[in-house]
């Protein structure tokens, strides 16, 4: 682990605006942050409910794409 403080910047633009590829790499940025980080850091909460919106948008743009 390391110890340095994970630092992730807001996207840009809202994640729906994002292409398949810049949420691709949100994805990794906020997982790499997450695993860089104590579990009981406050920010590791908000961290995962970031995570947890990237993932909900990539698995809606699948769903999308399947139909």
């Amino acid at each position: 682990m390391t110890t340095e403080p994970a630092t992730v910047e807001p996207p840009k633009h809202p994640l729906g605006a994002l292409t398949t590829y810049e949420l691709k790499a949100r994805r990794r940025e906020l997982e790499r942050a997450i695993k860089g980080i104590p579990a009981d850091a406050p920010v590791q909460a908000d961290l995962r409910r970031q995570l947890d919106v990237v993932i909900a948008e990539q698995e809606n743009r699948k769903r999308i794409a399947d139909v």
